[in-house]
């Protein structure tokens, strides 16, 4: 580099606003490091896809139940061979009992010599208990039964209400916390091992600027992260944007903020990587579990729900279907808007507090 190019370089840095040159480094951290980019732009529209493709709409499966060998000529049988929703496979009595026990088989249908019926099956398999009601409804009509009540089905399916639609914005929220947290904690505590973070206590930087241009990439690179998973779930599989987009907006913004404090505060005095590695796991696999990413946060016990609906993660998926999903207004999703901005508080204010640069 000539001496010319040296001073207009230096000059250009010197008249640059600190935290403008700790965010551009950030940015050319990121593109220099091909895995970081495959986490947070393609692994979410692989896993997109797999799960889109896994739980499409499809014809309702068959129940697989077994008949006692003894009683392959009677009428029982007959009928549960003409139900479409049954497959029926005929064994002895040995053979029934292993295929139930090792979940070939959802149901036992054993009919004895007085004439009824005995159904041996698991209580704890939700396809068992379903077997046995579609197995038993087929039998009392073939016995005569009539229903006392005419009833109709109609099935409706719409955009909103499938698997793939639910589980978008939960893909959208974890990815938000996995490069929040992953992303800038681990570039912290990568910096403070090869003592560069040392090197900047020399300069006028301070401490705030520092941590504060991590927030600025983050929400720089909020925008592609968004729009690449959003649109891709639009456009291929059809997932609803059914509220303002400001309100999405907000929503975003808000729990980028927030996972990345949780990251700075996280990162803040680790000084290897596998001890960074422990804390974030520790912090976030209780969200990736209890906070509604692939399955309902709801289906955890009552008495657990005060603290599930406390962390971050549970808020901003709350937020991002209700959103998506139902058009709500800011009136519905406030309560989870001020979850998530309490985090982003006290995490930035407590990462300001106990950040060293050693």
């Amino acid at each position: 580099m000539t001496p010319d190019r040296t001073t207009r370089v230096k000059n250009t840095a010197a008249n640059s606003p600190a935290i403008v040159e700790l965010t551009l480094s950030r940015f050319r951290e990121f593109y220099r490091e091909p895995e970081a980019v495959f986490w947070v732009f393609v692994f979410p529209i692989l896993l997109a896809a797999g799960l889109g493709i896994a739980f499409r709409n499809r014809p309702a499966e068959a129940s697989h139940i077994a008949v006692l060998r003894g009683a392959a000529n009677s009428p029982v049988v007959d009928s549960l061979e003409k139900t479409p929703s049954v497959v029926v496979d005929v064994l002895d009595d040995t053979a029934a009992a292993t295929a139930l026990r090792t979940g070939k088989v959802a149901l036992v249908v054993a009919p004895r010599a007085d004439g009824s019926i005995e159904y041996r099956f698991d209580e704890a398999r939700p396809e068992s208990r379903t077997a046995r009601l579609v197995v038993d409804r087929a039998v009392q009509h073939a016995g005569g039964q009539q229903d006392p009540i005419r009833v109709t089905d109609t099935r409706v399916s719409e955009r909103g209400s499938r698997y793939i639609d639910f589980v978008v914005p939960g893909l959208l929220g974890m990815n938000l916390m996995g490069s929040g947290i992953w992303g800038i904690g681990f570039a912290i505590v990568d910096a403070r091992k090869k003592k560069l973070l040392k090197r900047l206590i020399a300069t006028p930087m301070s401490r705030a600027e520092y941590l504060a241009s991590f927030l600025f990439f983050r929400l720089s690179l909020l925008v592609v992260e968004v729009a690449t998973l959003i649109g891709f779930g639009a456009l291929v599989f059809g997932v609803p944007l059914r509220g303002s987009f400001p309100q999405l907006v907000t929503i975003c913004v808000l729990s980028s903020l927030a996972f990345g404090g949780l990251g700075l505060l996280v990162a803040s005095r680790a000084r290897t990587m596998e001890g960074a590695s422990g804390l974030m796991n520790l912090v976030m696999l209780p969200m990736w579990v209890f906070s509604g990413v692939f399955f309902s946060s709801a289906n955890f016990p009552k008495a657990a729900q005060p603290v599930i609906q406390a962390l971050p993660l549970t808020a901003v998926n709350d937020a991002l279907r209700a959103n998506m999903l139902q058009g709500a207004s800011w009136s519905v999703v406030g309560n989870e808007l001020a979850i998530i901005a309490v985090w982003l508080v006290v995490c930035f204010t407590l990462a300001l507090r106990m950040f060293r640069w050693r």
